[in-house]
């Protein structure tokens, strides 16, 4: 027999909703009916659009942010033996790329603030074998990417800015990632912008770009799209060893649509985070994320710190708003305490280890409602009296 929730139970509220609605039917449908939905034309049209949008040189679709950030990686010449200094403070997606790569993540701590890596916390790891740095937009907050770069670019650090949560935000009044060598980012339907799964590579060098685009395809150097466009296929020849992390067309029908509503997406998340800021800023013991002063962020996840004077710790919280139907998530995971990085190299890591316990994350997305999101703000104002 399945359970069921009382008649009287609220309404779920989801920690995300992706946004999608008949435009995107509609430009999925318009792929179906044209017979060509791997890779091809609507991949095109999404890179240029994207790297127009994003004030990047080269974009190349592919499969995830994970692959994305294993290609950024690879043709930036991380390889075996190299040493890759990433925050434990995210994803575990950030490490794996550096072990897909050969390369050997070192972890690194975070601001207290934002939940970023900072040039001071790199510069305590570095060693002579550090090849190269993954940064991380984490949640959206803007990376300093220009202090980071004017500490690494001298010894010939390679920074890969990783921006699976960044679409949207902006750094110094430019699109994050913009100021990047290689970036990679993520469409995955918890982030703003979201092609169901997906991912993009975007950087400033021709040869990067070029490389990228042939071990997509497993480094063959016909593509797929223009062997199939002839009646007699050239013969193709396979370079290297490569991958397969092509982007499909359905993928990219999508991603064109999502790409068009970025703007309107990023302004409803700033005025619901803006909201959640002003209802929350008398609450004992609760500090909400927010922008840094040298950019804003999209959002991407609203993240909460609870704080010792707070009367109720970050899992009761989660308790409390559970039994409210409220869908909140503890906050970013620290990598380091995970089975499989049990022996990587990881140094004290206070912040990332405060963060990774004493936050949450709390329910916003487009859809949110304003009395949806006075009904979260009103649990967590009844944890305090």
């Amino acid at each position: 027999m399945t359970a069921t929730a009382p008649e009287d139970a609220p309404s779920r509220i989801n920690v995300m909703v992706p946004w999608l609605g008949e435009e995107e039917v509609a430009a999925v449908a318009e792929v179906l009916r044209s017979g060509w939905v791997a890779q091809g034309p609507r991949v095109a049209a999404f890179e240029e659009a994207f790297a127009r949008s994003q004030l990047a040189v080269h974009a190349r679709a592919v499969s995830s942010c994970t692959t994305a950030l294993h290609l950024a990686l690879v043709v930036a010449g991380v390889g075996p033996g190299d040493e890759v200094v990433v925050p434990s403070f995210s994803f575990v997606a950030t490490a794996n790329a550096v072990v897909h790569a050969g390369g050997r993540p070192v972890f690194a701590d975070v601001d207290p603030v934002t939940g970023n890596l900072t040039s001071e916390s790199i510069e305590r790891v570095l060693t002579p074998r550090t090849r190269a740095v993954v940064v991380v937009d984490q949640g959206g907050v803007p990376v300093d990417l220009d202090d980071i770069r004017a500490r690494c670019d001298p010894r010939g650090i390679v920074v890969v800015e990783d921006a699976a949560c960044g679409a949207g935000s902006t750094y110094r009044g430019h699109p994050v990632g913009a100021g990047a060598e290689v970036a990679a980012w993520s469409f995955h339907p918890r982030k703003v912008l979201t092609t169901g799964e997906g991912g993009m590579l975007t950087t400033e060098h021709d040869a990067w770009a070029e490389r990228a685009r042939l071990l997509r395809e497993h480094a063959m150097n016909v593509s797929a799209a223009e062997r199939h466009a002839s009646v007699l296929a050239p013969a193709e020849s396979y370079l290297e060893v490569g991958f397969n992390y092509r982007m499909t067309d359905l993928q990219a029908a999508v991603g064109l649509v999502q790409l068009a509503r970025l703007p309107q997406v990023v302004r409803r998340r700033r005025d619901l985070a803006a909201r959640y800021a002003a209802a929350l800023a008398d609450l004992p013991g609760l500090r909400p994320v927010a922008d840094p002063s040298y950019g804003e962020s999209n959002f991407q996840s609203y993240w909460v710190e609870v704080l010792p004077e707070h009367p109720v710790d970050r899992d009761g919280l989660l308790v409390a708003l559970a039994e409210a139907g409220v869908s909140a998530r503890r906050g970013i995971m620290a990598i380091h305490r995970q089975p499989a990085y049990a022996s990587a190299q990881a140094g004290p890591l206070p912040v990332t280890e405060r963060l990774t316990d004493h936050t949450l994350i709390l329910p916003l997305f487009h859809q949110l409602t304003e009395g949806e999101q006075d009904r979260v703000v009103e649990v967590l104002v009844g944890t305090t009296r």
